[in-house]
């Protein structure tokens, strides 16, 4: 009697995915350990410590606010990126007299780095919110302006020819072909600049304001130098960084994006 097929493979692949992270990190943190006894720092601190000092902040109700600080800069920089670096470089993507016009320009700013904003964005705005989410804003529009012109330039032609036979020009066109055949691509784009949007949200926070975590790392190391501190606010950052990039990557799961990536 035959037996149905089964979706051991699939399930052994799902584990699989959950199990090797927990133990490569089950690794590193005896590695840590490890290191940190071996080398007998009195400085540096153990995964234990680490774990002690979030619990620290929890109970004192500073990690919450720190994080909430840290994403809303980051959602109001990164969500203006969005609005308008998309938009910018579809048409510079596709108009090729806008592109020669304005694409020197964006790529002599594209190389400055945001933290050489810094001074810029305090004098400007002063010690407060608006100036960090000036820069968030800097450091994710530009890798979302060029993926998206690349993405229109590297577009195949054959999407374009069958909408002209059938009809579709001008906005209909964009909106229909266009942005739907661009859409793998800025979202690539839009990971990274997400990526650089919340390690520039750390950084402006050490400098010009006194929320988030980037304020926790540089407040804990000039107070009482509590590395222990320190280093959960490194872990906090990480882990985050990580949520985020997954939370990105389901828009690859729509229908309207999926079909422009590869399926292995």
């Amino acid at each position: 009697m035959n037996q149905p097929p089964s979706s051991s493979p699939v399930r052994r692949a799902k584990w699989l995915a959950l199990v090797l992270p927990l133990g490569v990190a089950a690794l590193l943190l005896a590695a840590w350990h490890g290191a940190v006894g071996w080398s007998g720092s009195d400085i540096f601190p153990t995964p234990l410590e680490v774990l002690r000092g979030l619990g620290e902040l929890i109970r004192q109700g500073l990690l919450l606010k720190y994080i909430v600080a840290s994403l809303f800069r980051v959602t109001w920089g990164f969500g203006l990126a969005v609005l308008v670096g998309v938009p910018v470089g579809l048409v510079l993507g596709w108009f090729r007299l806008a592109y020669a016009a304005f694409n020197p320009f964006i790529q002599i700013l594209r190389p400055i780095s945001s933290i050489a904003w810094i001074p810029v964005a305090i004098l400007w705005f002063g010690v407060k919110d608006t100036a960090p989410i000036f820069l968030i804003f800097l450091a994710s529009v530009f890798p979302i302006v060029v993926s998206a012109m690349a993405a229109v330039q590297n577009m195949q032609q054959v999407y374009l020819r069958a909408a002209q036979n059938f009809g579709l020009s001008g906005l209909p066109l964009f909106r229909r072909v266009i942005l739907p055949a661009a859409l793998p691509q800025i979202i690539t784009g839009l990971r990274i600049a997400l990526g650089v949007a919340w390690l520039v949200v750390v950084a402006a926070e050490m400098i010009a304001v006194n929320s988030g975590l980037g304020y926790l790392i540089i407040d804990a190391r000039n107070a009482g130098k509590r590395y222990d501190l320190v280093v959960a606010g490194m872990v906090m950052i990480g882990l985050i960084g990580l949520v985020l990039d997954v939370l990105m990557r389901q828009l690859e799961k729509f229908d309207a994006v999926r079909w422009g990536y590869g399926q292995r």
